[in-house]
């Protein structure tokens, strides 16, 4: 049995809500593609992007969210301080863009309804702000360009 908080006491939701953004605001996203065809049906999609999945840093180490058939997976990987996963990534043949910075959390109006996709989970991982993608092509476009405009807009207005 849980106790009730007194009168007058952060409740809490409201006592976990600064702690809960504060981790969001120290993680870093990357998104990683891959073009195996491990089911039928995935060899409609464009080889290359046939599968895509997220890695998270944070103070702590990586962990790796990977939806497959029928299955999420979520890993912290045991590596040293300082491992390059996306660097390991790229040299393992798969394209990697970030990092990005979760948006902040924020109330939804109505649930989601769709699909567990690897898409879907990678821009539930990027928040409110992720680009509407259907297919990994799809959504390692609209990440490039965004990568590619926040690049160009960092040239051209250092500091």
């Amino acid at each position: 049995m849980t106790a009730l908080p007194s009168p007058g006491a952060p409740s809490r939701r409201a006592a976990a809500a600064p702690r809960h953004a504060a981790a969001v605001e120290e993680q870093r996203v990357w998104i990683g593609f891959g073009g195996r065809a491990d089911l039928p049906w995935q060899r409609l999609l464009r080889p290359g992007f046939r599968h895509c999945f997220a890695a998270i840093a944070d103070a702590g180490g990586w962990t790796v969210l990977d939806p497959l058939s029928g299955r999420l997976v979520v890993a912290r990987l045991d590596l040293p301080a300082g491992f390059d996963l996306p660097a390991f990534y790229r040299r393992a043949g798969l394209r990697v863009l970030g990092p990005f910075t979760p948006a902040a959390p924020r109330p939804a109006l109505l649930p989601a309804l769709r699909p567990l996709t690897c898409v879907g989970l990678c821009r539930a991982v990027l928040g409110a702000g992720a680009p509407w993608a259907l297919t990994p092509r799809g959504l390692f476009r609209a990440l490039n360009a965004r990568e590619q405009e926040f690049i160009l807009d960092s040239a051209l207005n250092p500091g």
